[in-house]
């Protein structure tokens, strides 16, 4: 027989062993399935030019709602209200990606995943 290699697996290590790490791994699976579903119906608002645009996303990364003040038209300057578009966008979306990597490294326990 191979050294390091024994009737029980790999560098003596039993079978339970190896069934406890399975049965954390599946709890991990699961909880991170149920977490991605909470997350999914999540929302997350953020603003932009003082608060006259307003973009309002879901976990999914949907852009749900996207509020005007018609005091933000401008048809003198159409430049500056898709800047701030964009920008409460953005912004929207880095809070829903923000707030996902730290439920998932919550979740993980910093096992340094990628999340």
């Amino acid at each position: 027989m191979a050294k390091g290699f024994n009737s029980r697996g790999f560098g003596g290590m039993g079978g339970g062993m190896n069934m406890n790490m399975m049965k954390q791994v599946q709890k991990m699976q699961q909880d991170m399935a149920k977490m991605q579903e909470e997350l999914a119906t999540k929302t997350y608002t953020a603003a932009a030019g003082g608060g006259v645009v307003t973009a309002e996303v879901n976990g999914q990364h949907q852009l749900l709602n996207l509020t005007i003040d018609p005091e933000a038209v401008d048809p003198e300057d159409v430049e500056m209200l898709q800047d701030m578009v964009v920008a409460a966008v953005n912004e929207a979306m880095r809070t829903a990606e923000a707030d996902a990597a730290s439920s998932m490294k919550s979740l993980t326990g910093g096992l340094g995943l990628g999340f």
